[in-house]
């Protein structure tokens, strides 16, 4: 078993989640994406935790179709292309 398939996404009532049951709730796209803009700055780092929550926010966005581990496919390749340096260009 993967990481991603042991981990639990919990719902704000503590119930367990399924892949594809995150409602829409603008509210919280706006929250963490306003985190996110606070969070970016100059630095590598915080410009990518500020892309993590952009894409986070993805999951209650209506207009996005993703899920739970499209995000962490798309987080380790961020992760691991900065670690190699960048894309090799």
């Amino acid at each position: 078993m993967t990481g991603v398939e042991e981990t639990a996404v919990l719902t704000d009532g503590g119930e367990s989640a399924e892949e594809g049951e995150f409602a829409p709730d603008p509210e919280r796209v706006e929250r963490i994406r306003a985190v996110a803009d606070d969070v970016r700055g100059d630095s590598s780092e915080s410009k990518q935790l500020a892309n993590i929550l952009y894409r986070t926010s993805d999951l209650y966005d209506e207009s996005e179709d993703t899920s739970p581990e499209e995000i962490i496919r798309n987080v380790k390749f961020i992760l691991e292309v900065n670690e190699r340096g960048g894309l090799g260009r």
